[in-house]
């Protein structure tokens, strides 16, 4: 067994595909409308689906905002190095919500960074987890 993807709902797809692009360097591996259910979906992520976990992107045509909850809590991406993420992140104008740095009492560094539709990602240094 093995995690296929985690799905998102979005308000504007193309908004959203842009940022993952953008802001992480992912790319659509698939997109497709479904006229008769009134929703469009987009996979990405940085490789093929066959061997690696990816997002799903879910625009449902009729709806125009989504109540996130309290349950969900964030998708993690590790990088080379927290802090330069996150400069890169904000020269492309992306929301660094939470700046690099050490977690309380733990040696992991980590960033939060928010996506167009409120959803946040967290950023881990490779190496310290």
């Amino acid at each position: 067994m093995r995690i296929l993807h985690t799905m998102l709902r979005v308000n504007d797809l193309k908004e959203s595909i842009d940022f993952y692009q953008n802001i992480f360097g992912m790319k659509v591996l698939r997109q497709k409308d479904y006229p008769e259910g009134k929703f469009s979906l987009a996979f990405i992520g940085y490789d093929d689906e066959m061997s690696n976990t990816v997002i799903e992107l879910t625009h449902n045509w009729d709806t125009g905002k989504y109540d996130h909850g309290g349950a969900f809590g964030h998708i993690a991406i590790e990088v080379d190095d927290v802090y330069k993420a996150c400069k890169e992140i904000t020269n492309k104008g992306g929301n660094v919500v939470r700046d690099a740095g050490p977690m309380m009492g733990s040696k992991l560094l980590l960033a939060f960074v928010e996506d167009p539709n409120g959803y946040k990602i967290e950023l881990i240094q490779k190496g310290t987890f």
